[in-house]
């Protein structure tokens, strides 16, 4: 446990900025799942609507620094290559 006050103001900080990329990394993972279920239940029309939706949280999570930019590009084209 901190001690320091302002070692107690930086664990307050630290823990909302988790709580903000926890919801990225979850927002990411919620919609890339979407889309594998539609592509399993060969629903690829509704697959290939989502992917902009996708593409958004995906750019977003990296210019938030919550993902690298690489890391997003990766998941971007594995999502476009799925979806062909």
């Amino acid at each position: 446990m901190p001690i320091t006050k302002s070692a107690k103001k930086a664990l307050k900080g630290s823990l909302v900025k988790k709580a903000t990329n926890d919801r990225n990394k979850k927002n990411i993972k919620e919609t890339v799942k979407k889309i594998e279920k539609f592509l399993k239940e060969k629903n690829k029309v509704e697959a290939k609507k989502l992917l902009p939706s996708a593409y958004s949280v995906i750019d977003k999570a990296a210019k938030r620094g919550v993902i690298k930019k690489n890391t997003a590009s990766r998941k971007k084209a594995r999502l476009s290559k799925i979806t062909k």
